[in-house]
């Protein structure tokens, strides 16, 4: 089989112009199937069998196909522009909800959580989801409170949906148990599940069904409308009279009910809401929202040409990033499904390293849908909607005095003299939970922190004040100990201190 040319360009994604072009991409698509059809007979029965022919080979195969077939092409980066002002509603300009309004669009209302990673960036086993945040309660634990909370209030009956990947969907099986007495309606589907492929020849890495999970991937959260569709729970939904959906990341505590968002949905005839937000220098990765040739798009940072990547970061011409938190007309998902307009979603090509060996993963963005939707919307939403919890630094900002919970949401402190949240940056020696949680005896009052550094072997004592900028530094072979009581403002610690030493 021919290699690839090696200094040919490739599509959307930078990072796929060391792939160049292949002479026969009709028998790579041909060889690819067959490997796929080889993988089914290695099936514990037929039911696994024909239900991985007839439900996922079909997306992996469209996928892989659309791949081959796009990947001359390039976004042409004269035609991006910044979105006009009608296409991103700004927040505070939303006209403000009636409370029987409000109970009248929730009745038609369920909410989806992503619920597909895994806690192994910060040291857990099992899924994100069951990591403790804030008063001993978890993700899952806030998405719930907040939905009964919801349906007490208005005497509704929002479902929660979870879309889970294959590396959680077993344990949040048994942990939804917990709830069947919530009174919160809990669904849960998987996502699909994709073979890694050799980035060499281009073939699926695993030659078993169920060989090592290293092997596939969930393929990104835009798979969200094909797996709601292939669950079944897409035309369960709305034959239950539900009309939108809301859909968040689950790390994102931020990400609660808005019905001020929902009116203006529904008013405007929108099928499509994408949450973006001001960028700050922590968010200059993120995707944007963008017009390119008319209508709205996700520009994604794996998409821009090396050569245009700082202007992508730019504050000045892309001032908004995505959050993430979408809203979607339920009968417009059904519909474009129907007509296949989601085929042709932007595809990310994310290479990686796995087992010594080279792949690439083909995936795409629940975002990078907004295009195919008639009539479809930004609404540019407080800093305050987005609340990622992606690592113990964003963990101690979330259980900090920064905030406090009121019925499973996190509300800011009215002391902070500030709206932003301060830039928190834990070394290496925090980036277990387990180490962050035996190294900080007490989270400090960070009400008039600016930015936080800590690096090397550093213990925190309890009843700490931080303010202003406060940058901790433990050198190699030091140790830094920080007396209980202590209070840093715009000051650098560095070398040794134990306790008693202040």
């Amino acid at each position: 089989m021919m290699k690839p040319d090696l200094n040919s360009p490739l599509p959307q994604s930078p990072q796929l112009q060391s792939f160049g072009s292949r002479s026969s991409d009709l028998a790579t698509e041909d060889l690819f199937l067959k490997k796929l059809e080889a993988i089914s007979q290695t099936a514990p029965n037929e039911n696994v069998k024909n239900e991985f022919l007839n439900k996922e080979v079909p997306s992996i195969n469209k996928l892989f196909t659309r791949f081959l077939k796009n990947r001359k092409k390039v976004i042409d980066w004269d035609k991006i522009n910044p979105p006009p002002a009608d296409m991103v509603l700004n927040y505070k300009d939303l006209p403000a909800i009636t409370e029987q309004r409000t109970s009248e669009l929730a009745s038609k209302l369920a909410v989806l959580k992503l619920n597909g990673g895994l806690g192994t960036t910060m040291g857990c086993t099992g899924p994100k989801s069951v990591i403790e945040v804030r008063s001993e309660k978890t993700f899952l634990d806030l998405s719930v409170q907040q939905i009964k909370e919801m349906n007490e209030r208005y005497n509704i009956k929002v479902p929660l949906v979870l879309m889970n990947s294959f590396n959680t969907h077993q344990e949040t099986g048994k942990i939804i148990q917990k709830y069947k007495y919530s009174d919160v309606k809990i669904h849960s589907f998987n996502q699909s599940r994709f073979p890694r492929i050799l980035k060499d020849n281009l073939m699926p890495v695993p030659d078993k069904l169920f060989g090592s999970d290293s092997e596939w991937y969930p393929p990104g959260h835009g798979d969200v409308f094909f797996a709601l569709q292939n669950s079944g729970l897409l035309e369960t939904l709305i034959n239950e009279g539900k009309e939108y959906l809301f859909i968040s990341n689950v790390d994102n505590l931020g990400a609660v009910v808005d019905f001020n968002i929902l009116e203006a949905m529904d008013k405007n005839k929108v099928e499509y809401i994408m949450e973006v937000t001001n960028k700050t220098r922590a968010d200059v990765k993120g995707g944007t929202l963008i017009q390119y040739e008319g209508k709205a798009k996700l520009l994604e940072i794996a998409q821009v040409p090396s050569s245009k990547v700082e202007e992508f970061k730019s504050i000045k011409k892309f001032k908004i990033f995505n959050t993430n938190n979408i809203w979607v007309n339920l009968k417009a998902i059904d519909r474009v499904l129907k007509q296949n307009l989601l085929d042709d979603m932007d595809i990310i090509i994310n290479p990686k390293v796995a087992d010594g060996k080279s792949i690439i993963q083909l995936e795409i963005a629940a975002g990078a849908a907004i295009e195919f939707f008639n009539n479809a919307r930004g609404v540019n939403v407080p800093r305050s909607r987005f609340l990622p919890v992606k690592s113990t630094s964003d963990l101690f900002i979330v259980q900090s005095n920064l905030y406090s919970l009121e019925k499973g949401v996190l509300v800011m402190n009215k002391n902070r003299p500030f709206t932003t949240v301060p830039l928190v940056k834990l070394g290496d020696n925090f980036k277990k939970v387990s180490d962050y949680q035996a190294r900080i005896k007490g989270i400090p009052d960070i009400l008039e922190l600016d930015q936080l550094t800590v690096s090397g072997d550093v213990t925190f004592g309890q009843n700490m004040v931080l303010k202003g900028t406060v940058i901790i530094v433990a050198n190699h072979g030091s140790r830094i100990d920080i007396p209980e009581g202590s209070e840093f403002e715009n000051k650098v610690v560095s070398g040794n201190l134990h306790c008693g030493a202040l």
